[in-house]
Order: structure tokens, then C-alpha cells, then sequence
């Protein structure tokens, strides 16, 4: 999957899971080790770890991309996108997000 698609992917996840435009950059990130994706405060852009669809699916892939996108629309809305945030947790778990990356040995 190139750029280009992740992008398009991404685009679509938003607006059928999120109901919400996503107006920046999604891309792959090879240098990502330890987690499946990456949200940028300053930007807003999206990093993905390849690893993730490589080594276990485009399945997984959506859920990590889900995650980075309940950060990405929270944080622009002004309320709790951080991990411990009730906002956050509830989001993620009513669009079937991953709460964690897959373990790399």
C-alpha cells in the first residue's frame, strides 16, 4: 500500500466511523519500532508503522488507525484525547479501535 492509498484509507475511515473530515497528511513511518502509529500535536499528520499491515493485517491496520484518529479528532475538538481520558476511552471503544499496537518480540 502506498502513501497515496494509506492516505485515501484514512479519509474514508473518518468520515464512516468519525463523521469528521481528515484534512491532513497520513503516512508510513518505518522508523516507528514500538507502536503502531503515531498522532503529531503541532501538525496533526499521522504517522503508521508498516509493520502493521505487513505483519499482521489490514484488520489491525484499522484499528490502530482508528486510535490515532480518535487522538487526531478529540485534540481539534478541544476535549480529552490522551490515553487516560474518559473522552478518549469511550470514543475508541464505540468505533472498535485498537487500545494497543500488537507485541513485537
Amino acid at each position: 500500500m502506498t502513501d497515496a492509498q494509506l492516505q485515501d484509507l484514512v479519509e474514508q475511515i473518518s468520515l464512516e466511523y468519525f463523521h469528521r473530515p481528515f484534512s491532513h497528511q497520513a503516512r508510513w513511518n518505518g522508523r516507528l519500532r514500538t507502536s503502531g502509529g503515531r498522532y503529531h500535536l503541532q501538525s496533526h499528520d499521522l504517522d503508521f508503522n508498516p509493520k502493521i499491515l505487513r505483519d499482521y493485517g489490514q484488520t489491525e491496520l484499522l484499528g490502530i488507525i482508528k486510535h490515532e484518529l480518535c487522538h487526531y479528532h478529540l485534540h481539534l475538538l478541544g476535549r480529552g484525547y490522551q490515553h487516560k481520558d474518559q473522552d478518549f476511552k469511550n470514543w475508541l471503544k464505540a468505533v472498535g479501535g485498537a487500545r494497543y499496537a500488537p507485541h513485537y518480540c
